[in-house]
C-alpha cells in the first residue's frame, strides 16, 4: 500500500470519527432526554410494583373478610396481578414515546393469530373460571384425575393451572382445561367416607369366629361412625382363601389413618386367635409309580 493510499484511509477514518462526534454533539439533548425518560420509567416500574403488591394485598384481605373460597381468592389474585402488570408496562411504554395507538391496532389486527396461538391458554383460563363457578373441587380437597391417574390435595387454583400436593410432598401442576374436560374423583367432597376392607382367611379357619373378631374391632374403633351401618360379610370364595369383606363409615379426614390402623389390628388379632391368613402358594401332588 502506497503513502497516498494510507493517507486517504487515515483521512477517511478521521472524517468518520468527526462525523460521529458531530452527530453525538448534535443529539446530546435528545440522548439526555431519553436517558431521563428511561430513569423515570425504571422508577415508575419500581413504584408500580409496590402499588401492585399493595392493591393485591388489599383485595386478598377483602376476600378473606368476605369469607370467599380460597380458590376464588387465588384465581382473582392471579388475574389481578397479570392485568395490573400489563397496564403498568403499557403506561410506561406510552411515557417513553411508543405510539400506543399503533400498538393497539397491531394487536387488534393480529388478534386472530394471537387467539390461535393462545388457544390452549385460553382453554385453561376458561377451565379455571368453570372450576370456580361449578366448584367440582375446592382448595384442600383430595382429587384423582382419572385420565392420567394424577392425585393429591389441591393447594392452589391459578389462572391457567391447578397445583396438587401428593402424599410424599411432590407438586403436580395440571392445566385447568384438562380438569374440566376430563372426569375426576373428589375423594373428600363429602364429610363422610365409606371404609372398605378385605381380609383373606384359610378355608380351614373358623369363618364365624373371624367375622365376629373383625366386627368387634370395627365397633370398638373410636373413628368408626356408630350411627352408620357396619357390615361384615363373605365377599368371595377365592381359589386359596375365603375373602371377608367389611364396610363402615368414617370422617373423610380419618379415612387413611383408620384403614391402616384397622388392618394392623385385624392381622395381629387373627394371629393371636389362631385364624390363618393364607398367602399365595401352589401345592403339587406327585404320584409314585412302582418300578
Amino acid at each position: 500500500m502506497g503513502t497516498n493510499e494510507v493517507t486517504e484511509v487515515t483521512q477517511e477514518a478521521v472524517e468518520n470519527a468527526n462525523e460521529f462526534v458531530r452527530y453525538f454533539q448534535d443529539h446530546i439533548p435528545s440522548l439526555i432526554g431519553f436517558g431521563i425518560k428511561v430513569v423515570i420509567a425504571l422508577i415508575a416500574f419500581l413504584v408500580g410494583r409496590i402499588l401492585i403488591k399493595w392493591v393485591r394485598k388489599l383485595v386478598r384481605t377483602s376476600l378473606e373478610r368476605s369469607e370467599a373460597d380460597k380458590g376464588v381468592e387465588q384465581f382473582v389474585d392471579s388475574v389481578l396481578k397479570a392485568g395490573l402488570y400489563i397496564l403498568l408496562i403499557f403506561t410506561i411504554a406510552a411515557k417513553l414515546g411508543v405510539d400506543t395507538t399503533s400498538v393497539a391496532a397491531l394487536v387488534a389486527s393480529g388478534g386472530v393469530a394471537i387467539g390461535l396461538a393462545l388457544q390452549g391458554s385460553l382453554s385453561n383460563f376458561a377451565g379455571g373460571v368453570l372450576i370456580l363457578l361449578l366448584k367440582p373441587f375446592t382448595v384442600g380437597d383430595y382429587i384423582i384425575e382419572d385420565s392420567n391417574g394424577n392425585e393429591g390435595t389441591v393447594k392452589e387454583i391459578q389462572i391457567f393451572y391447578t397445583k396438587l400436593s401428593t402424599i410424599d410432598n411432590k407438586t403436580i401442576v395440571i392445566p385447568n382445561g384438562m380438569l374440566t374436560n376430563n372426569s375426576l374423583t373428589n375423594a373428600t367432597a363429602k364429610d363422610e367416607r365409606r371404609l372398605d376392607l378385605k381380609v383373606d382367611i384359610s378355608y380351614h379357619a373358623d369363618l364365624r369366629k373371624a367375622k365376629d373378631i373383625i366386627e368387634n374391632l370395627l365397633k370398638k374403633d373410636d373413628c368408626i361412625l356408630k350411627d352408620e351401618e357396619i357390615v361384615v360379610f363373605v365377599d368371595e370364595l377365592a381359589a386359596s382363601a375365603v375373602i371377608i369383606g367389611a364396610r363402615a363409615w368414617v370422617k373423610s379426614e380419618d379415612f387413611w389413618p383408620t384403614k391402616w390402623r384397622l388392618l394392623e389390628e385385624i392381622k395381629l388379632t387373627l394371629d393371636a386367635r389362631g385364624i390363618e391368613i393364607p398367602y399365595q402358594q401352589v401345592t403339587v401332588h406327585m404320584s409314585q409309580q412302582e418300578k
